[in-house]
């Protein structure tokens, strides 16, 4: 059955000496109308200042960033690229894509994000709407910008970056759809939610070099992944606080350790990296970061490394 399409709403254009060249929308679909996503478009200063949709840019080719929780990272992706453009001229056109929520009062809508970015796993019956959400990615978000907004814009490669939660979503979705995307961001990927089972599930998706039955097969001209995968090296190994007890720090020690995201983010390379189908691998341990920090910074290198090929 085909998904049911999104509805695109403009909202009001922001002044453009604040928020320069990006756009925003109200984005629903008929078989969730209680349900309203927020996506943001930033597009190059190169490209002028059109309104949106526009016919009026054609002979560019771009590559396109799509930022899951787009209220606390599309902005740092946008500001990213635009600073970076006049200390690397060679930098190539890219828009940015944020799917967000209309919120006031948090950058992160915690129950519909839970849902979204939950990944289903096989054997578990408890139900989970990242199969769904990842099809209006890739169904009616992706054309609805390649094809309404940008229809004279000659569309490159695209990645797609997620944190915590949404990192955990972008490893479930590289295992399910791996050339959905040509480039994989993962920050602080959850991966130990339910067990780690994702984890596991890479082995079983692209094998361990060795060779497994059903594993996913490319072809010889097929284009690989490649993954960029950022973790804090404080979210394992936290130090004390000025303003804790040591009661404090080692309950909140105890609490971060729980989640181990370094240990499982290592992990996750050494099963991509054995698998031997990924196209490129990189692990990056920031160190001094935890786990909301380390959030923007892997972006930022992540889109850097996204770029470079």
């Amino acid at each position: 059955m085909a998904a049911t399409p999104w509805t695109f709403t403009p909202l009001p254009p922001l002044p453009p000496d604040l928020f320069p060249n990006i756009a925003f929308y109200n984005a629903t679909s008929s078989a969730s109308p209680n349900l309203t996503y927020q996506i943001s478009l930033s597009y190059p200063f190169e490209w002028g200042a059109p309104s949106l949709p526009t016919t009026a840019i054609t002979s560019r080719t771009a590559h396109t960033v799509y930022v899951l929780d787009g209220n606390a990272f599309a902005t740092t992706a946008s500001e990213f690229l635009k600073r970076r453009k006049p200390v690397d001229p060679s930098q190539p056109d890219a828009l940015v894509v944020g799917i967000g929520y209309p919120l006031t009062d948090s950058v992160y809508a915690l129950t519909q994000r839970a849902i979204d970015f939950g990944a289903p796993i096989p054997g578990e019956p408890v139900p989970f709407g990242a199969d769904a959400f990842l099809d209006s990615i890739d169904l009616h978000l992706r054309p609805w910008v390649r094809d309404t907004v940008f229809p004279g814009v000659n569309f490159s490669r695209d990645a797609l970056y997620g944190h915590s939660s949404g990192g955990l979503f972008v490893t479930w979705a590289l295992i399910n759809r791996p050339d959905m995307f040509d480039t994989w961001i993962a920050a602080s990927p959850s991966l130990t939610l339910r067990n780690g089972t994702v984890v596991g599930e890479i082995t079983k998706r692209f094998g361990d070099g060795m060779g497994i039955e059903g594993e996913v097969e490319w072809s010889q001209n097929g284009t690989r992944p490649a993954v960029f995968i950022g973790y804090g090296e404080l979210e394992d190994y936290p130090v004390r606080r000025k303003t804790q007890t040591e009661a404090q720090f080692q309950a909140r020690r105890n609490l971060l350790q729980r989640f181990s995201p370094g240990k499982w983010s290592h992990e996750l390379y050494d099963r991509l990296v054995g698998s031997g189908k990924m196209r490129d691998v990189v692990l990056k341990g920031y160190a001094g970061q935890e786990h909301a920090g380390v959030g923007g910074s892997a972006l930022m290198d992540g889109i850097a490394y996204f770029l470079d090929w």
